[in-house]
């Protein structure tokens, strides 16, 4: 039987409702995971010259890497300025 999504490659296994080929379930996989992100990584990526796609593909990476950095500082310095288990003296 042929992939229903690809048309070219055989599906693997003999389950009766096993529609995708190996490659495909990898793409409906991600499409679960990340769902509306797929779409625009493709369409920012994909539709490019293959020259410009390396450089679109960096671009990608260090934004989400930076976006994810600035996270995590942000969460580091509100876990540190915490001081509310210090007791404060009286007055």
């Amino acid at each position: 039987m042929v992939c229903k999504l690809c048309e070219v490659n055989e599906v693997e296994g003999w389950f009766y409702n096993n529609t995708w080929c190996k490659s495909c379930r990898k793409i409906k996989h991600f499409l679960n995971l990340y769902g509306d992100r797929v779409y625009e990584v493709l369409d920012n990526v994909l539709s490019r010259k293959e020259d410009k796609q390396n450089n679109k593909i960096e671009a990608e990476i260090k934004t989400e890497i930076e976006l994810k950095q600035h996270d995590l500082r942000s969460k580091k310095k509100t876990k540190n300025c915490d001081d509310s288990h210090i007791e404060k003296p009286k007055v």
